[in-house]
């Protein structure tokens, strides 16, 4: 049978192969771990202050938020709140490796607060020395699985919906995650340990089956994680172990809606697809032809997700 691993990287991947592709070797004290960092996270205040900035979009008035992470990082981001539509529920929205100038007024949702965090290391939360270049951020700390970045930034995201509930204690539609590419994957890591979380939202994933990422041609993050694992193999493996999306998934219980793509330069395909097939709750599949990468179709099939993203969040 041809192997995932014959396929051109940077080409089109056929689905059928893609709904196969399985994670593997998963630590023993995986979720003993991330229990744990859960549970730490959660217990801390994160002292969010809102700022009125003055602005109004459409429908929104824009609000900047602060609040504090772990390790003493300030977190920053923007905050949607309606104007004239009582508030029902919450979408907390992360952002790729290219980080986050601002809100996105566009998204399908009316009916609630939209909060969009920027992850330690970028953007508005610039953190130095972390680097807010991908190819170094990504590698910040990945000799010490307990202080690696990555495990900050899920942190971060817990620690926005700790926010969310602080703010809008009486939310009764639930507090919705959606993240792309970099956000996804650290969305799917945060969302199998977060039951506060009630759907869930994941646009091409990274961080999926570090297995098949260390093998397969890429650019992006994962080049410079390829690049760190010829120098430093054993150090690399000791902490990767511990965050691979793919082996999160399995424990994640809501539903949890996917796009993924056949064709991704940038996060491998299968990677993605080795997420969605781990997942055991309720999931859909909206298929993209191609991820990072342009194609004549983008801008059809990007209205096509925002209606099924409606759909699926309704």
């Amino acid at each position: 049978m041809k192997s995932i691993l014959d396929n051109d990287p940077f080409g089109s991947y056929p689905i059928d192969s893609l709904l196969n592709v399985s994670a593997t070797h998963r630590p023993k004290d995986f979720d003993e771990f991330w229990q744990h960092a859960y549970s730490e996270a959660v217990n801390l205040t994160p002292n969010p202050v809102v700022y009125d900035t003055g602005k109004r979009h459409k429908n929104w008035k824009v609000y900047d938020v602060s609040f504090q992470s772990t390790h003493g990082i300030t977190i920053w981001g923007w905050l949607l709140v309606p104007v004239d539509k009582p508030i029902r529920r919450a979408f907390i929205v992360g952002h790729g490796y290219a980080g986050r100038d601002g809100p996105d007024f566009d998204l399908p949702f009316d009916d609630g607060v939209i909060y969009f965090p920027c992850s330690r290391g970028i953007s508005r939360s610039a953190a130095p020395p972390i680097s807010q270049e991908p190819y170094w951020h990504v590698l910040h700390d990945i000799d010490k699985k307990d202080r690696y970045i990555i495990r900050g930034c899920v942190e971060d995201v817990w620690l926005s919906v700790s926010v969310i509930k602080q703010l809008y204690p009486d939310i009764t539609g639930g507090i919705n995650l959606l993240g792309m590419s970099f956000s996804g994957g650290v969305g799917i890591l945060a969302l199998a340990q977060d039951n506060r979380i009630a759907k869930a939202h994941f646009n091409v994933p990274t961080f999926g089956h570090h297995q098949l990422r260390l093998r397969i041609a890429t650019h992006g993050s994962g080049k410079s994680i390829q690049d760190f694992y010829k120098r430093e193999p054993i150090k690399l493996i000791r902490t990767l172990r511990y965050y691979d999306a793919a082996f999160a998934a399995a424990n994640v219980t809501v539903p949890v809606h996917f796009a993924l793509a056949l064709r991704d330069s940038v996060v491998t395909p299968p990677g993605q697809f080795a997420i969605y097939n781990e997942v055991q709750s309720e999931k859909h599949l909206f298929v993209l032809e191609a991820g990072h990468d342009s194609y004549p179709s983008q801008a059809e099939q990007s209205r096509e997700l925002i209606i099924a993203l409606s759909d699926f969040f309704s």
